[in-house]
């Protein structure tokens, strides 16, 4: 196995999909939740937006991205954890789903805390 600092995002994410299957469906239920709200609230993100790195377009783009590939996939990317790394945390989607991530698991306290420090691990250097 590569050290931990080599692996790419795709590798990180498969990784904490093979630790943690059972965390996975829920926190694809809470992405696609995340997914909906920002798309309902577009007018809202866009007036809010303050992100000098992205345009709230790009933003919006991943967001769309990533829920079209929630629900194309479904639940395959349940037990799949190729499937669900190379489609979600390929390219510049990745920045959305480690959002979703740590959202998922800094917000509320996350149950299992052990889940919540793998996400830390493997994607806030």
């Amino acid at each position: 196995m590569k050290p931990l600092d080599n692996l790419i995002n795709v590798e990180r994410a498969k990784l904490l999909h093979e630790l943690f299957p059972q965390e996975i469906p829920a926190l694809l239920e809470y992405t696609n939740n995340m997914c909906i709200t920002i798309q309902e609230d577009e007018q809202l993100t866009r007036s809010q937006w303050e992100n000098g790195l992205l345009t709230v377009e790009a933003w919006l783009s991943f967001v769309e991205e990533v829920r079209s590939k929630i629900n194309r996939y479904g639940k395959r990317l349940h037990t799949q954890s190729r499937l669900f790394a190379d489609q979600l945390f390929d390219g510049h989607t990745a920045l959305y789903m480690v959002h979703c991530m740590t959202l998922y698991t800094t917000i509320r306290k996350h149950n299992n805390s052990k889940f919540a420090l793998a996400i830390d691990l493997l994607f806030n250097p």
